[in-house]
C-alpha cells in the first residue's frame, strides 16, 4: 500500500492545549456564534441507549447555557437490548423536557449542535451524512458504526464536509488513564486494559461492547499500532497489538467473570493502575468543551486505529489467529485519511 500509519495520522494536526491533548480543527460552526448565543441547543439521535437519559440529565445539571431541546429515534427490530428499552430512555428523555421529533431532518432545523447516540451502529452512516451536510458540531457515541467499513465513510465524509467530530468511549477520560497519557508515568512503554465484552452479530465482534478496554488502550499507549493477532475462546477474548515503535498492548475482554474497568500502564518512571469505571461526567465535559470551541479531543486518525484494531483483531480470529495488519483492513475498508 501506499500510505502507511503514520501518514494516517496526518489527517488532522493537533496541537495539545492544557495537558490533556485537545486536537485543535476549524469548526464548521464558529465556537464564538455557540459562546455568544443565550442558549445552545442540543439535539439527539438515537433513544435506544441509556447515554442519552444520562448525557441529558447531566447536561441539564450543569446549568451553563447548554440544553437538550430535542430527539429522534430509530427502532430496531432485531436487537432485544434496543427495542425492548427504547420506550423507557424515550420516557425519561420526555421528562427532562426534550421534545420528540419525526425525522433527523426535523431535529436539524430545531438544534445547534447533534449527540448521535443510536446504539445500532448499522444506521450511523447515513444519520452522520445528514448531521454533517447541516454543518452542525456532531459527537458520535461508540460504537462510532456497526463495520469498518462504514466507520470509514464517516470520516470520510467528515473530511469531505470539512466538519470537526469526534468519537469516544467514556473510558478515555478515566483520570488515570488521562494521566499516563500525558507523561505522569514517563513515555508509556506497554500497556493491558480490560473491559466486559459481548457479542452483537450485525455488528463486528469488538465494536458492540470490547470498544471500552481498545479506547482505554489506545487512550494510554496513543496511536501507531502496526499489527493485531487474537486468541478467542469460550471464556477469554484477548488481543495483542504490536505498535510500530515495538511496544506491545493488550485488550482482553471479560467473558466471564467480574465484569470491570481498568489495567495497567508500563512507563518508563513508574507503572500505574489505570482504575476503575468514574462514570459518564468526564466524556459529557469534553463533549460540551468541542461544542464551545471546534477542538476535539480525540483526534480522527487514532479513532480509525481504535476500529482497525478491532476490526482486524475479528479478521485473526477468521485466519485462526494469525497477525493481521491495520493498514490491511483500512485498505479494504476504503479509508482516505
Amino acid at each position: 500500500m501506499n500510505n502507511s500509519l503514520g501518514n494516517r495520522r496526518k489527517f488532522i494536526k493537533t496541537t495539545f492545549a492544557g495537558g490533556l491533548g485537545i486536537g485543535l480543527t476549524t469548526p464548521t460552526i464558529l465556537a464564538k456564534d455557540l459562546i455568544n448565543a443565550k442558549e445552545t441547543r442540543i439535539g439527539i439521535i438515537g433513544l435506544d441507549t441509556s447515554h442519552s437519559g444520562a448525557f441529558t440529565k447531566y447536561i441539564h445539571s450543569l446549568n451553563n447555557g447548554f440544553k437538550v431541546v430535542a430527539a429522534y429515534t430509530t427502532i430496531t427490530k432485531d436487537i432485544p437490548s434496543c427495542y425492548e428499552r427504547v420506550d423507557k430512555f424515550t420516557q425519561q428523555i420526555k421528562e427532562e423536557g426534550v421534545r420528540i421529533v419525526n425525522s433527523v431532518d426535523q431535529l436539524l432545523e430545531q438544534v445547534d449542535c447533534v449527540l448521535l447516540e443510536t446504539a445500532d451502529g448499522r444506521h450511523r452512516l447515513a444519520q452522520a451524512e445528514k448531521v454533517f451536510k447541516s454543518g452542525k458540531p456532531v459527537f458520535m457515541d461508540k460504537a462510532a458504526a456497526a463495520s469498518l467499513k462504514d466507520v470509514a465513510a464517516i470520516y470520510n465524509l467528515a473530511k469531505k464536509y470539512n466538519i470537526s467530530t469526534f468519537s469516544s468511549s467514556g473510558t478515555r477520560f478515566m483520570s488515570k488513564a488521562q494521566e499516563a497519557r500525558n507523561g505522569e508515568i514517563g513515555d508509556v512503554l506497554g500497556a493491558e486494559t480490560f473491559s466486559p465484552i459481548s457479542y452483537e452479530p450485525s455488528h463486528s465482534e469488538l465494536f458492540w461492547y470490547g470498544i471500552h478496554g481498545v479506547e482505554l488502550l489506545f487512550t494510554v499507549m496513543r496511536g501507531g499500532c502496526k499489527k493485531v493477532r487474537r486468541i478467542k475462546t469460550e471464556s477469554s477474548d484477548l488481543v495483542t497489538g504490536e505498535w510500530e515503535d515495538g511496544r506491545v498492548g493488550t485488550f482482553r475482554g471479560i467473558v466471564k467473570g467480574k465484569k470491570t474497568y481498568g489495567g495497567q500502564a508500563f512507563g518508563s518512571e513508574k507503572n500505574s493502575y489505570l482504575g476503575g469505571w468514574e462514570g459518564y461526567e468526564p466524556l459529557v465535559d469534553h463533549i460540551i468543551h468541542y461544542f464551545k470551541t471546534g477542538e476535539v479531543p480525540v483526534e480522527p486518525s487514532e479513532t480509525m486505529e481504535i476500529y482497525a484494531f478491532m476490526e482486524a483483531a475479528a479478521e485473526s480470529t477468521r485466519q485462526n489467529g494469525s497477525w493481521v495488519t491495520l493498514d490491511s483492513v483500512l485498505d479494504k475498508a476504503g479509508y482516505k485519511g
